[in-house]
């Protein structure tokens, strides 16, 4: 086992170890408490052997009844076409692409065109620095469900305030503007540029919080609210740091991912592991966002000069929406003493 593994196994190690939160009083109006929802259900589970670390999940915008699905680090640029029983209909190679540690995918439409488009992002980085820049993949979502090459378009990506290790990445259905989500104990929602370049270096810059560890984000399909989801939640959002609620998730072996379904009434969520199960969960009603916006608006500027982080459901000490103040102290203790174990492991690797 690498060292970049024994560093995820002992940080999932961590974070399962921690107990779920008690559902908090509140309503979804922006108090920031959990929203109960209908009656979850397992949609599927993932029957081909290939797929092992399902770490991305999209619903296809324009084959019904598609699922997209990639693995993670250590399986090659390839993702997968699913129906709705789980089983594949076909796998698709990314020509050209490296998969270092592929951990979030999203899926959108070509306003211009009405064509699909998947992204992949090659955004994992368990060191929180150690690569010099991150990817991410646009890919026309194939016309035709066969096993086949596809060509993709590489963006070159870098963090204005450093390097992060990121998750989730999410792409505006209205205006086609790319989000991504740090994986942290104090994470972060990054802004891409309107126009990505091929050519250069593309600067992500923050706009707001994220919770505590998000392994995946996506927005609705009207635009008018994104999900971040965590290992033991999931919070919903009209702008970043702008919190309507957190909705309670299955109990999963390593909550990996959260898609909308494409009439965003419910959330899709998957796991790691051969097998594994994708669940739907209905929105409660109450959590739906009581106005529409183009776009995620920036949050007001902080005296430090970063975007500011005033959210309903803050002023109760939730730290960006995924689980409440009273866990951080248990959190950063268990962390403290993986963090000892990794620079142990770390020195013993050289």
């Amino acid at each position: 086992m690498g060292t970049l593994r024994v560093v995820r196994v002992l940080a999932v190690l961590a974070l399962v170890a921690v107990p779920a939160a008690p559902a908090a009083a509140g309503t979804a109006g922006g108090s920031g408490g959990p929203a109960a929802a209908g009656a979850e259900r397992v949609l599927f589970h993932f029957k081909d052997p290939r797929i092992t670390e399902s770490s991305g999940l999209a619903v296809s915008p324009t084959h019904r009844g598609v699922y997209y699905t990639h693995n993670d680090s250590g399986a090659g640029p390839v993702f997968y076409a699913v129906g709705g029983d789980g089983r594949t209909k076909a796998a698709f190679t990314v020509a050209g692409a490296a998969a270092r540690d592929w951990e979030a995918m999203a899926a959108s439409v070509d306003p211009a065109t009405g064509q699909g488009v998947l992204w992949f992002a090659d955004i994992g980085d368990n060191l929180n620095g150690a690569w010099p820049d991150y990817s991410i993949y646009k890919v026309p979502e194939p016309r035709t469900l066969r096993d086949a090459t596809v060509q993709a378009t590489r963006y070159r990506f870098k963090y204005a305030d450093g390097g992060r290790n990121a998750e989730g990445i999410m792409v505006h259905p209205r205006t086609g503007r790319l989000y991504v989500v740090s994986k942290e104990f104090a994470g972060s929602v990054y802004r891409a540029p309107a126009r990505l370049r091929t050519d250069r270096v593309n600067m992500l810059k923050r706009v707001g919080p994220a919770p505590i560890m998000a392994t995946d984000a996506a927005y609705a399909p009207d635009g008018s609210s994104f999900v971040i989801r965590t290992y033991l939640s999931a919070s919903l959002y009209r702008a970043p740091g702008e919190l309507i609620s957190r909705v309670t998730m299955p109990s999963l072996r390593q909550a990996e991912s959260i898609a909308y379904t494409r009439d965003g009434k419910s959330l899709l969520t998957g796991s790691e592991g051969v097998n594994s199960p994708v669940y739907e969960v209905p929105l409660p009603t109450r959590a739906a966002p009581r106005r529409l916006t183009a776009e995620p608006p920036r949050t007001p500027a902080a005296p430090n000069g970063t975007a500011g982080e005033a959210s309903a459901g803050q002023a109760d000490g939730d730290t960006g929406g995924g689980v409440p103040g009273s866990l951080i102290a248990l959190w950063l203790g268990i962390a403290l003493g993986a963090t000892g174990i990794i620079a142990f492991i770390a020195r013993r690797a050289q």
